[in-house]
């Protein structure tokens, strides 16, 4: 009996330290499943990134056609009407014209 027992303790324990292991590489905080959700918010981020790249760049753009010698009229006009008359689409202006 003790010597059965002596022969199933070592693959009792080696399997136990297997499965201890195995169940922390798929669920534990580095698993496969976190690596899943890692990649995930990743590739978010790296939406996000872009997007702000491209405010980034149309503002450097505009700031660069506002500089003082070469202003760009055009660019001018569109600025303030969205900030003066809070432009919002299939908004009409209507010039009002000083009468004399």
């Amino acid at each position: 009996m003790t010597r059965a027992f002596g022969t199933m303790v070592l693959p009792a324990l080696s399997c136990a330290v297997v499965c201890y292991f195995a169940y922390y590489a798929i669920w534990g905080s580095r698993g496969v499943l976190a690596l899943v959700d890692t990649q995930a918010q990743l590739g978010v981020q790296q939406e996000r990134l872009a997007e702000v790249r491209g405010q980034r760049l149309k503002l450097e753009r505009d700031i660069d056609h506002m500089r003082p010698g070469h202003v760009d009229l055009d660019l001018l006009e569109q600025l303030s009407r969205e900030k003066l008359m809070n432009a919002a689409p299939n908004q009409v202006e209507v010039s009002r014209v000083p009468q004399h």
